[in-house]
């Protein structure tokens, strides 16, 4: 009994010299230092090395026994740190994950401390109102009223998930006891459309052969190919469960014409009323705060969900997602799950508890570092800096336009510009592997990180503003880079 009583003594004398802020010190002077060596603008932005090459250097037994904190921090710096995605260098313009807030990133460790569940209200006494409070202004900003609601969630794709759950639930009331039935409904999407909603087509039972993707028109929903969809439905019987609109498409960053596609859900209603439009505004939602971009999300009012990511363009740590509802109520429907054992405890259960509204159970609370981001910067200067990130993309569309080399395909209504790479004398045919070919090239070389996607069938190159720091300066040497890899290619 004495040797349990020494190791218990020993193990709980290590978990307490660990809770102090010195010894905290080596992990957080990484990140410190991280801040500082990308500030600069200097060294590679990504790897070079292959995963294999990362995967035998970690290879080898658990570890048995524990090492000193310092020593665990040198070897994460040595084995790991070198090889990351430098998404707070300036020059990494690619995926639209952000170089996170400051502010928000020293939060994240306190949200661990603290370990609050955001299911039920006795697990998170004050955080669970907190996020009920940072929901509400954020249904105010669409312009909704006290019957609205919502959730954080993991992102987007969790977010429009639940919301077409919550239109499922609408469209066939017994789902939760009797399924979908023999003649499921359908989902009608435009073709630029988040992988969310196929996704959830399938995870929900649908089937994604129930999606209906309308085609586009210069990058968005076309309305009128919309409208001619929802008649031969409409003709052929068939129930309309939801419209996916987007707001910020993932691919080029444009913006659906919302107003025109809540005038023809409006035109098309069924019993239910109006056909359920759900807006996709993962990437976009930020413009809601924006004066010089809220014009872009007119009509989101309309809606009966949105999506919405602050990780995104308001620049938080991941993950910050949430979704939004016209009428919480319609949240509360699509999650009929009797748990005795978890909610309901307490005699304010009813109002504040998450978890009968939500995908998750066990979840962070996210909510506090959304809530220290507006506290610390404020809401006007989020916007600034989400009209910084557009205002950057619009800088590179400039340097670009009149060149033969690299050719803007769009006018960017937010952060992101996709453009095609045209050597002379290359034939078309040729152009998508040597696209895929400069952009790993370029990406390898340090010089800086970018995307690519498909458009119109052609591989093109594609880049996402998520970086307060980067600047015209920041942008020129990209297309000074890119310039250089083409040329030692074409050689």
């Amino acid at each position: 009994m004495d040797a349990h009583a020494d190791q218990d003594a020993e193990l709980l004398a290590m978990l307490e010299a660990d809770a102090t802020l010195e010894a905290a010190r080596p992990i957080l002077e990484l990140a410190a230092g991280y801040f500082a060596d990308t500030r600069r603008g200097e060294g590679p932005v990504s790897t070079w090395h292959s995963a294999q090459v990362i995967a035998d250097r970690l290879a080898g037994p658990m570890p048995r026994a524990p090492r000193a904190l310092p020593d665990v921090a040198r070897r994460l710096s040595s084995l790991l740190l070198d090889d990351i995605n430098r998404l707070a260098h300036p020059m990494y313009i690619g995926h639209q994950v952000s170089a996170p807030l400051p502010a928000a990133v020293w939060t994240d460790a306190l949200i661990s401390a603290c370990n609050q569940s955001q299911a039920v209200r006795e697990m998170s006494p004050s955080f669970t109102p907190l996020e009920h409070q940072v929901i509400a202004w954020m249904t105010d900003l669409v312009g909704w009223d006290e019957r609205a609601g919502g959730t954080m969630t993991s992102g987007g794709t969790e977010a429009t998930f639940t919301a077409l759950l919550a239109a499922r639930s609408r469209a066939v009331p017994d789902v939760w006891t009797n399924g979908l039935g023999a003649n499921p409904p359908v989902v009608v999407c435009g073709e630029h459309t988040h992988y969310a909603v196929s996704r959830a087509a399938g995870e929900m039972g649908l089937g994604r052969s129930r999606v209906i993707v309308v085609p586009s028109r210069a990058l968005r929903m076309d309305p009128d190919a919309l409208r001619a969809r929802l008649e031969t439905l409409r003709d052929s019987g068939t129930r309309v469960m939801a419209v996916v609109a987007t707001a910020g498409c993932t691919a080029t960053g444009t913006f659906d014409d919302l107003e025109a596609i809540a005038d023809l859900c409006d035109t098309f209603a069924d019993d239910h009323g109006p056909l359920w439009l759900h807006v996709d505004a993962a990437h976009g939602g930020a413009a809601m705060l924006s004066p010089r971009h809220r014009h872009r999300v007119q009509g989101l009012v309309r809606a009966r969900s949105v999506a919405w990511d602050p990780h995104k363009t308001l620049l938080l740590p991941l993950s910050a997602g949430m979704v939004l509802l016209r009428d919480q109520d319609d949240l509360t429907r699509a999650f009929t799950q009797e748990a005795p054992y978890l909610f309901g405890a307490g005699t304010d259960a009813q109002v504040w508890d998450m978890g009968p509204r939500s995908f998750q159970c066990s979840r962070r609370a996210d909510v506090l570092k959304l809530w220290v981001a507006i506290e610390r910067y404020g809401a006007d200067h989020l916007a600034r800096l989400y009209d910084r990130l557009c205002r950057m993309a619009q800088t590179l569309h400039g340097l670009l336009s009149g060149r033969a080399d690299f050719v803007p395909l769009h006018e960017p209504m937010s952060n992101i510009l996709c453009f095609a790479w045209t050597p002379a004398g290359v034939a078309d045919e040729a152009r998508d592997a040597l696209t895929d070919a400069l952009r790993e090239r370029y990406n390898r070389s340090g010089r800086g990180w970018i995307t690519a996607t498909t458009l119109n069938g052609r591989r093109v190159l594609r880049v996402t503003v998520m970086n307060a720091r980067t600047d015209a300066s920041h942008l020129a040497r990209l297309v000074d880079g890119l310039v250089a890899e083409a040329a030692l290619m074409l050689r």
